[in-house]
C-alpha cells in the first residue's frame, strides 16, 4: 500500500510539473525574435502533428485612418501595417503605421494603453512607403521600470511601459530631436524611421529612413547614433560616409563626402550582445541609379559594418557593392548564427542581400567563410558615370532568386503575350547581374526590391537552416538629364515613372475611372520563392514557389489558361520553431504553415484584413497556449490576428 501511495505521488509531482512547464510563459523579447534576427523559437506546442488546428483567438485592430489636408495639415495614410510586436510577461508592444505605440494583453488583445506621437501632423513622409513602423525596443534593470523606445520620423521617444506616458528624464519631456545631432542642419521631413532601434546596455542605438526620391546635394546623411538610455545624451555617431580624415574618405573622389548624404540604415540592425557588436546593413549613396557626381567605391554604402556598440568604433566591414547603381540596399538585418565548421561550432554572420546572395562572414574578423571572388562587370555608356570595373560575388551559398533574365524567361502563358514580351525586352538593355542602368533603360535584375527583402529572412539553430523569402520582379532604370526641382538637384538621374515592366494584349481592358489596365508581369513565375539553405555547407535543402498572386491568376487574358504554380511578390519571410513549422505570407493575404523539412503546405489562413505583409511573432502566455501573431492590412483596415489551438477540458 505504501509503495502505491508513493507511486501516486510520483505521477501527481509529474503531473503538476508537466502543467507548469506548459503553463511556463515564452516572450518574443525583440521584433525579430532576438537581438540577433534569427526568429527562431523554442516553442513546439504548435507542431507539424497539430498545426492544422490553428485557429482565430483574438483580434485588435488599430483604428487609424486616412488624414485629409485642411488648415495647418497635410494629408496622410497609414501604409501597409509592417509590426512585428514585442511580447514581454504576457504584455504586448506594438508600433501602428503611424509610429503610435499600444499596449496589449499579449492572451486577449486588449489594449491597456496607446501613445500617439502625432507625426502624420507634419504629412506624408518621403519614403516612398507611407507611414510604416515596424517595430519598438525596450530597456529595463531589475528593480527599475521598463521603458519602450520609439523612433517616431525624427524624434526619438521614451515611454514608461507601465503607463504609455513619455520618461521625463529622457531628453525633453521623454523625446529627442534626432536630427539635432547630425554633422549638418538638414530638412526634418526628409527624415524617417520605419525600423526599430537596438538597445544595447545602457545605450540606445538608431539609424533613419531618407526616401529614394530625394536627390539632391547635402540632403540627410546617414549617421548612425547611439544615446543615454536614461538622459537621451548623444554618446556616439558613426559616420556612414566618412568625414575628412576617418578611413574610407578617400573611397569619394572630388570631395563628394561634403555633399552627400542617403548611405542610411533604414533596415534592421541585429547585435551580439556577448560581444559588443553591432550590425549595420547599409543602403546606398545619393541619387541612387546615378554616380557621377560621387565617382569611387563609396564607403560604408552598401556595406555590413560592424561597430562596438559601446563607442561606435568600426572593428570590421565589407562592402557587398561598390558604387552603387541599382537601389542594392542591404535591406535586412545580418543574422547571427552558430554553425558546424569543419567540426568545430564557428559564429558567423549571415548578410542576406537584394543581389539575391547571402553573404556569411566570421563574426569577429569579418572573413568571408567561403571566398567572394571580385569578377568583372559590364561598363556604363551614360556621360560622367565610372561604374565600377568588378564586384564581389560569393561562390557560396549559390544565388536563391534569378540574377538576370534572358528571352528564356519572358511570359508565355499566351502566344501574344510572348510576343509582346519579346518586343518590350528588345527595346532596352538588358545582361548580366550588374549591367549598370542607361540612357536607352535598362533591364535590372533582381529589381529594386530583391532578392532578399527587410524581412526576408529566419534561421533554425538547431539544424543550422537559413529560410530566404525572394522576390522575382525586374525592374528598367532609364537615365534622364532633366531639370533640378524641389528633391532633385543633380542633372542626371533615373526616371521612375516606368521603372516596372509588364505586358498587356488588351490596352482597352482598364477600369472604369479610366485607370490604366493591369499589366502581367515581363517574366515567368515564380515570383516569390522560400528557400532552405544548409549553412553548415552552403548547400541548398529545397526551394518552393511561396504564396500565390490572385491579381494574374484571375486576370481576364488568362480566362481559362492552366498556369503553374506564381508565389507572390514582397519582402517578408517567415518565423522558424522547434516544432518543425515555419510560419510566412511572403507578403500576400494567406498566412502558411510550411514543414521545415521540405516547404510542405501543412495549414494556410486566409487573412481577415488582407494582405499580411509583415514577419509573425510566437509565444506563449501565462495560459499556457502557444500563439502565433501577424500584423494584417493597410490604410484603414490594419488589424493583428492571433491564432491558436483549439481549448481543451
Amino acid at each position: 500500500m505504501q509503495q502505491l501511495w508513493k507511486g501516486a505521488v510520483v505521477v501527481l509531482l509529474s503531473a503538476t510539473a508537466t502543467r507548469a512547464t506548459v503553463a511556463q510563459g515564452v516572450d518574443w523579447p525583440h521584433p525579430s525574435g532576438d537581438a540577433g534576427a534569427m526568429r527562431f523559437s523554442t516553442l513546439s506546442d504548435i507542431s507539424r502533428t497539430n498545426v492544422a488546428q490553428l485557429q482565430i483567438a483574438w483580434r485588435w485592430r488599430t483604428g487609424e485612418r486616412s488624414i485629409a489636408e485642411g488648415a495647418g495639415q497635410k494629408s496622410a495614410r497609414p501604409g501597409l501595417f509592417q509590426n512585428s510586436p514585442v511580447v514581454i510577461n504576457d504584455t504586448m508592444f506594438v508600433s501602428t503605421p503611424y509610429a503610435a505605440v499600444a499596449a496589449l494583453d499579449a492572451r486577449s488583445g486588449r489594449e491597456l494603453w496607446r501613445y500617439d506621437p502625432e507625426v502624420w501632423r507634419a504629412g506624408q513622409p518621403s519614403n516612398g512607403t507611407g507611414f510604416v513602423h515596424r517595430g519598438v525596443a525596450t530597456w529595463s534593470v531589475p528593480g527599475q521600470r521598463r521603458v519602450v523606445f520609439i523612433n517616431a520620423r525624427w524624434r526619438l521617444i521614451a515611454l514608461d511601459a507601465a503607463t504609455g506616458t513619455p520618461v521625463p528624464s529622457f531628453g525633453r519631456n521623454g523625446e529627442i530631436d534626432l536630427t539635432a545631432t547630425l554633422r549638418r542642419k538638414v530638412n526634418q521631413l526628409h527624415y524617417t524611421n520605419t525600423s526599430p532601434p537596438v538597445v544595447y546596455g545602457n545605450v540606445v542605438i538608431v539609424g533613419n529612413g531618407v526616401g529614394d526620391r530625394l536627390r539632391y546635394p547635402y540632403d540627410p546623411p546617414g549617421d548612425v547614433q547611439a544615446f543615454d538610455v536614461r538622459t537621451g545624451r548623444r554618446v556616439w555617431t558613426f559616420h556612414t560616409i566618412p568625414d575628412s580624415g576617418e578611413f574610407g574618405v578617400d573611397t569619394w573622389e572630388d570631395g563628394a563626402y561634403k555633399v552627400m548624404g542617403h548611405t542610411n540604415v533604414w533596415a534592421p540592425m541585429s547585435l551580439d550582445e556577448k560581444r559588443g557588436l553591432v550590425f549595420l546593413p547599409v543602403s546606398t549613396p545619393t541619387n541612387d541609379w546615378y554616380g557621377g557626381d560621387r565617382k569611387g567605391d563609396n564607403l560604408f554604402a552598401e556595406s555590413v559594418v560592424a561597430l562596438d556598440a559601446r563607442t561606435g568604433r568600426r572593428v570590421w566591414h565589407y562592402q557587398i557593392v561598390h558604387h552603387g547603381l541599382w537601389d542594392y540596399d542591404l535591406p535586412a538585418p545580418p543574422v547571427l548564427a552558430t554553425i558546424r565548421w569543419q567540426g568545430k561550432s564557428r559564429d558567423v554572420v549571415a548578410v542576406p542581400s537584394k543581389t539575391a546572395w547571402v553573404y556569411v562572414f566570421d563574426r569577429e574578423t569579418g572573413q568571408p567563410l567561403w571566398p567572394i571572388v571580385e569578377r568583372p562587370v559590364p561598363a556604363s555608356d551614360v556621360p560622367g558615370e565610372r561604374a565600377a570595373a568588378t564586384q564581389p560575388m560569393p561562390t557560396l551559398p549559390a544565388p536563391f532568386s534569378r540574377q538576370s533574365i534572358s528571352e528564356a524567361d519572358l511570359i508565355d502563358f499566351t502566344p501574344e503575350l510572348r510576343r509582346l514580351a519579346l518586343q518590350l525586352f528588345q527595346q532596352y538593355r538588358h545582361g548580366p547581374i550588374f549591367t549598370p542602368p542607361s540612357e536607352q533603360g535598362t533591364i535590372v535584375m533582381p529589381g529594386n526590391i530583391g532578392g532578399a527583402g527587410w524581412g526576408s529572412t529566419s534561421y533554425d539553430p538547431e539544424t543550422q537552416t537559413l529560410y530566404v523569402k525572394a522576390t522575382e520582379n525586374p525592374a528598367l532604370y532609364r537615365i534622364r538629364k532633366g531639370v533640378p526641382n524641389d528633391t532633385i538637384g543633380f542633372a542626371y538621374t533615373v526616371d521612375l515613372t516606368r521603372s516596372t515592366l509588364g505586358v498587356t494584349a488588351d490596352p482597352d481592358s482598364g477600369k472604369a475611372d479610366h485607370t490604366p489596365p493591369d499589366v502581367l508581369p515581363l517574366i515567368k513565375p515564380p515570383y516569390g520563392t522560400m528557400t532552405a539553405i544548409d549553412l553548415n555547407t552552403g548547400a541548398r535543402k529545397w526551394q518552393i514557389p511561396l504564396g500565390d498572386t490572385p491579381g494574374i491568376r484571375n486576370h481576364p487574358l488568362l480566362k481559362g489558361v492552366p498556369l503553374p504554380p506564381l508565389g507572390v511578390a514582397g519582402a517578408v519571410g517567415g518565423t522558424v520553431t522547434r516544432g518543425g513549422v515555419l510560419f510566412a505570407t511572403g507578403g500576400g493575404d494567406v498566412l502558411y504553415a510550411l514543414d521545415t523539412r521540405d516547404g510542405r503546405v501543412l495549414w494556410q489562413h486566409t487573412l481577415p484584413a488582407g494582405r499580411g505583409y509583415a514577419n509573425p511573432i510566437t509565444y506563449r502566455g501565462a495560459d499556457g497556449v502557444q500563439y502565433v501573431v501577424i500584423a494584417t492590412g493597410g490604410g484603414n483596415e490594419c488589424e493583428l490576428v492571433a491564432f491558436a489551438l483549439p481549448k481543451t477540458r
